[in-house]
Formats: structure tokens, C-alpha cells, sequence
């Protein structure tokens, strides 16, 4: 779509086929353009599906010199509280003036009458997400250890802004929070077994949901958490040295306990020497010589928060049952004809993976 033509075909934005009778349910374009008419003035619509993301939907939305990023929920069925998109624009939109890069937020709409759902609209930044591959720009160990202690920083920016100084105090109920976790995702991942389990169940998760009932800590700090952050949920500028500009996926950001954050990014940061794990949230990336290892970041995070990270087998085992829920939710997304991303029915195999890597960290075999 081009011009001021809102007509046409959608593109992938790798080229890969896509399945069209999915992507029109993600938005209507005269509906859309209306929208985007009344915020930014007079535009031709173009728009391209991103398929890089696993959770919330993203499509790259050009509106005349606006270059524009739209998040949506998946269509179809899903667990709500998994794909909160206007809770992720309140959070960035709070945090536009602080230390925390974010994108610069454009709008919201809570109107299913325009799209169908909930969705918001931000600017988009110019940068690399580092997934399977780094830039060349970053193949030298010093510019790694460099992105590194970025990565580490920006979390600690996260936990030790002011909730209250941003107009975030509301969000969230800090007291209990860790607790209402293991049970929010044990309900997402029984929502997914609703449909999942008649074609493979996994009874391991089972257990691991239940240790972690057992275990969560008595006490724990209270601060702004993101909920999702993982080196593949920030951007890097286009330069050298590196530079963050902009962390994404804050649908899931509350007030509650940093060392949530910490236990999941720690399940995806890899060091020299760890098995294999066949976790689509996580990449290979970090065992490269250069890149601080998870002992480092620990040690810059405390120094830098004055926090401290104990009763790590919990949050680690944690973050990948928070994988495995995620990951399921997927599965049955796929089951039910409701997203047309390939990584999807690949669950089938991986859920069970990543409830034995659980197991594995309770039980001692996959130290920190």
C-alpha cells in the first residue's frame, strides 16, 4: 500500500509468505488511516507486517512522512494479561523524559470499532535488535563488553526510577506481586492446556508450577519491573560505541520485584560452555569472547542499585516457566488457526524442552 492508495496486498517485511486472511483481521485500512488522518493530518498508508516479535502484534506503518510502529494483541482467543498493549504504551509514554530510552509515543486507541482491538501507535527507531546475528560493528570484545555493561545499566534505570515521579505509583500492587505471578502464569499456561494438552501434554510443567508455589521468597524489594527484558527486547543505535535507544515490550510492566526481571533475562544471556537449549526466547549471542558473563552483570546490577539478586534457582526456574507459558500460549494460538507466524508450531517440541531445563535448574544441574 502507497500513496494515498489504502488499497493493496500486505508485505512481509523478510519476504516470506504470509498468510493474508490473518493479516486482514489485524486492522481495517480506511479505518486506520481515519485514525491516523485525525492524530497526525493528511497521509498516504503503508504498512508492512514485522514478524520478529512472539507475543503482541507489530506492523511498520508509514503515514506520509511519518515513519510509525502499530502494536496490536494477536487476533483471535487469548490469555488478556499476556498481551496488554495499552498498559505497554502507558509505561513508555511515562518514561519519555527519563534516563530509560524508549520510543516516542504517538497515540492509543481503546475503539475496537477502528482495528478490532486495543492498539497504540510510536515512532519508529532507527537501530539493530540483536537476535541470531550481531552487527559486524559489535564483533570485537571490547565493543561487547561495552554493550554489555549498557544492557546491565538500563535495567538498573528501570529499577531505580521513581514510580511515583513518572505518575506510574498506581500501577500494579508491589505487596504479593512475585506470588500473583506463579499464579498468573500457571492460569495462562492451563489456559493454553485447554486446547494443548489433547495434542501433547506436559506433565513436567505441572511440577515445576508447583515447587514454585512452594518456594517464593518471604521478601523481596519493590520497584518499576519491565517484565520482559532480554537483550532482543532493546535496540542499538546505528553507531559505535554502543548506544541503547529505545527498550520495547513493556505490556507486562508493573510495580513489583526486580528480581523477576533479573531471573529472565539471566534464562536467555548465555556463557561460555552452557548446554544447548532449544528456547526461541533466547539466542547464542552472549557466549562470545567480550560480552560480560551472568556473574558480571550481577555484580555491575548490585553495584549499580545497591540491590542484591538471591534465591536465584527460584527466579531462573521461574523465567523459563514464564517461557514455557508463553511459548504454549503460542502453541495453541497456532492450533487454533489464530497466527500465522512459523515459530509457532515449533512449540510442540520445544515446551517439553524448556520444562525439563526448569527441572534441571530446582534440581541443581544448571547452575548460575
Amino acid at each position: 500500500m502507497s500513496g494515498d492508495d489504502t488499497t493493496g496486498d500486505i508485505a512481509s517485511l523478510d519476504g516470506e509468505a504470509v498468510d493474508e486472511e490473518y493479516l486482514g483481521r489485524l486492522f481495517d485500512e480506511d479505518a486506520l488511516a481515519a485514525f491516523l488522518e485525525t492524530e497526525l493530518g493528511p497521509g498516504g498508508l503503508d504498512v508492512e507486517y514485522h514478524q520478529a516479535g512472539h507475543s503482541n502484534e507489530t506492523l511498520f506503518v508509514d503515514w506520509g512522512d511519518h515513519e510509525l510502529v502499530l502494536r496490536r494483541p494477536p487476533a483471535g482467543a487469548h490469555a488478556d494479561a499476556a498481551h496488554e498493549v495499552l498498559r505497554e504504551y502507558r509505561a513508555m509514554d511515562a518514561l519519555q523524559d527519563t534516563a530509560v530510552p524508549v520510543p516516542r509515543t504517538v497515540a492509543a486507541c481503546d475503539d475496537h470499532s477502528v482495528i478490532g482491538s486495543d492498539f497504540y501507535v510510536m515512532e519508529r527507531l532507527e537501530g539493530d535488535v540483536i537476535r541470531n546475528e550481531e552487527p559486524d560493528r559489535f564483533a570485537d570484545p571490547e565493543q561487547r563488553r561495552l554493550l554489555s555493561e549498557r544492557f546491565i545499566d538500563t535495567v538498573a534505570e528501570i529499577h531505580t526510577t521513581d514510580p511515583a515521579a513518572v505518575g506510574l505509583d498506581d500501577m500494579g500492587h508491589p505487596e504479593g506481586y512475585t506470588e500473583r505471578q506463579v499464579e498468573r502464569w500457571t492460569q495462562q499456561l492451563e489456559w493454553a492446556f485447554e486446547v494443548t494438552a489433547d495434542d501433547r501434554p506436559v506433565p513436567e510443567l505441572h511440577e515445576v508450577a508447583d515447587w514454585l508455589a512452594d518456594n517464593v521468597p518471604a521478601g523481596y524489594a519493590h520497584t518499576l519491573v519491565h517484565g520482559d527484558y532480554k537483550l532482543d527486547n532493546v535496540m542499538v543505535g546505528p553507531g559505535t560505541p554502543p548506544e541503547l535507544v529505545g527498550v520495547f515490550d513493556w505490556e507486562m510492566c508493573t510495580r513489583g520485584d526486580p528480581s523477576m526481571d533479573l531471573g529472565w533475562m539471566l534464562i536467555s544471556w548465555t556463557d561460555p560452555g552452557d548446554p544447548e537449549h532449544e528456547d526461541p526466547l533466547s539466542n547464542r549471542i552472549e557466549g562470545r569472547e567480550g560480552y560480560l558473563s551472568r556473574r558480571e552483570l550481577l555484580d555491575r546490577y548490585e553495584a549499580k542499585t545497591g540491590l542484591t539478586f538471591e534465591n536465584e534457582r527460584f527466579y531462573r526456574a521461574f523465567g523459563v516457566f514464564k517461557s514455557a507459558g508463553a511459548c504454549e500460549m503460542m502453541y495453541r494460538r497456532y492450533l487454533e488457526g489464530n497466527s500465522s507466524n512459523p515459530a509457532y508450531p515449533l512449540m510442540e517440541e520445544r515446551v517439553p524442552g524448556m520444562a525439563e531445563r526448569a527441572l534441571d535448574i530446582i534440581e541443581g544441574r544448571e547452575p548460575l
